[in-house]
């Protein structure tokens, strides 16, 4: 399968954001990652429903849409509704999701991806009753909230074992992974399992996003 670049738009212009989203679009964007933050299970405010729903209306590509909330539960349709077709899947974060297993089959009834989302220190072991539900399990290389922070190198290990995992498993979610993921750094990524790759300040504080995305896909190309 084709390994995936999501250019974050958290760590774009927001002062122009329909340009911007146009703009990775025309570069060559598989996803566009929407980071939605509530103030409450991170520190930081980003996007909410208003927001998506504008994005549906300036043809992006499709939406890879992470709700870092403390109640996804209750939201997850929401967001749905306000993107529409422009929808490619929904990630709920395994800590504050507190009904999983309904929340996850409710997306995926809405004929878009269900992911499961998980901090830097929550082990893989709290998918063992999951897993066979989620179509992307995402790996957060940061600690979720803040635009621009350092990869933590740890988390390499972990996505090489969600992706034994995998490999070893009748079930084949994407692996998406999403924190500090720059040109220098993507191969390493990718050749750990990564089937999704999120890049925020890598992409959108370049000179060219086309010519950055073009470097990233020759640094994965055969992985």
């Amino acid at each position: 399968m084709k390994k995936l670049i999501a250019p974050s738009i958290l760590s774009a212009d927001f002062t122009r954001l329909g340009e911007e989203v146009r703009a990775i679009k025309e570069a060559g964007a598989d996803w566009i990652h929407v980071d939605v933050m509530d103030g409450h299970f991170v520190p930081n405010i980003s996007i909410g429903i208003p927001v998506v729903e504008a994005l549906g209306k300036v043809d992006p590509p499709p939406m890879d849409i992470h709700l870092m909330i403390e109640n996804p539960d209750e939201f997850a349709e929401k967001f749905i509704d306000a993107g529409g077709d422009a929808v490619a899947g929904i990630t709920v974060q395994y800590e504050t999701c507190k009904l999983l297993y309904s929340t996850v089959s409710r997306i995926k009834s809405r004929g878009v991806n269900a992911g499961i989302a998980l901090n830097p220190t929550t082990p893989l072991s709290v998918l063992d009753e999951v897993f066979e539900y989620a179509d992307m399990i995402l790996v957060m290389t940061v600690e979720p909230g803040f635009p621009g922070q350092k990869f933590i190198h740890s988390m390499v290990s972990k996505v090489k074992r969600l992706r034994e995992m995998i490999d070893a498993s009748e079930h084949k979610p994407l692996i998406e992974v999403d924190g500090g993921i720059k040109l220098d750094n993507i191969r390493l990524i990718a050749g750990a399992g990564a089937d999704v790759i999120v890049s925020g300040s890598g992409i959108f504080q370049s000179s060219s996003y086309a010519e950055t995305m073009e470097l990233m896909r020759k640094e994965i190309k055969g992985l």
